[in-house]
């Protein structure tokens, strides 16, 4: 197997690379050495690596910034996947790539299912919309997981900005209005790499996150109760519960961002484990 990796230094790229390692050679490319927002220099670059697998762990992820610069956050979220589900059906390759719960309102009282229309709040969410048209679009092998809540020992993430927040103060305030599931980016990669190792797999679009739910207040409190407990922090700063609405940001949050996960199971026979189990092994694991 010859898989083409983009995102390598990302906080997904990092775990990929290493679960991937053991399917065959994988070819990672970070930005600085592929920059998804170069169309050209991207076939290029496909066609010089000719993959038998193209995981894209690259996307354009300042969620707030997209509000004002739309172009590019389209150009490497819509554009860039096109061009990889093009080259990949040209190859006859399999596409993997990763979406997000943003691509949802949030006004849906239960967990958002794959048939569920999508209505994007914010610019990245649009972008990232118009990525999982244009795969489809090109109908190639793919595989399209979206997540939610995303986080792991890379990269800028909301566990590690609570844990740089939780040693300086002593209080915090945080958002309680807003539910998800936190899931842990090694989870994602090795599911990832059990999946590319089959031979024969759906084709398709997948709802993949964590199991459970808790809001961004209580995803915190976790944080700091178990990091107390791995001796990651001396004491737990106390958590006040916020709504949105007192948080303002540029671009809106869906405030549901559950994601049933059943026709993964389904398909795959596959699961990840509770949101708060990722969050343990995450900080037994870390080196912060």
């Amino acid at each position: 197997m010859r898989i083409l990796l983009t995102g390598a230094a990302g906080q997904l790229g990092r775990e990929l690379k290493r679960s991937l390692a053991c399917l065959g050679e994988v070819i990672a490319r970070d930005r600085q050495q592929l920059d998804l927002a170069q169309a050209d220099a991207l076939r290029d670059a496909v066609r010089a690596v000719a993959p038998t697998v193209i995981v894209n762990a690259a996307a354009y992820t300042a969620v707030d910034q997209a509000e004002t610069e739309p172009t590019v956050a389209d150009a490497i979220n819509a554009l860039a996947p096109a061009i990889l589900a093009e080259e990949a059906k040209r190859l006859g390759a399999m596409l993997i790539h990763y979406s997000t719960d943003y691509v949802f309102d949030g006004r849906k009282a239960a967990p958002y299912t794959e048939d569920d229309t999508p209505a994007p709040l914010s610019a990245y969410g649009r972008s990232k919309r118009a990525g999982e048209l244009a795969i489809a679009a090109a109908d190639s092998r793919h595989l399209i997981f979206r997540t939610s809540w995303v986080y792991g020992l890379h990269g800028a993430n909301f566990m590690k900005t609570m844990l740089r927040l939780g040693r300086e103060r002593s209080e915090l305030r945080v958002i309680g209005d807003q539910f998800g599931a936190p899931t842990w980016t090694r989870h994602l990669a090795d599911v990832t790499a059990l999946i590319a190792a089959r031979k024969e797999v759906p084709n398709g679009l997948y709802h993949l996150a964590a199991a459970g739910e808790t809001s961004w207040h209580g995803y915190a409190e976790a944080i700091f109760a178990e990091a107390q407990r791995a001796g990651l922090i001396d004491k737990a700063p106390v958590v006040h519960r916020i709504a949105s609405a007192n948080y303002p940001l540029p671009a809106p949050r869906p405030a549901n961002s559950r994601l049933d996960c059943a026709k993964f199971r389904r398909d795959f026979g596959l699961a990840l484990p509770d949101w708060r189990t990722g969050l343990v092994d995450c900080l037994a694991d870390s080196r912060f």
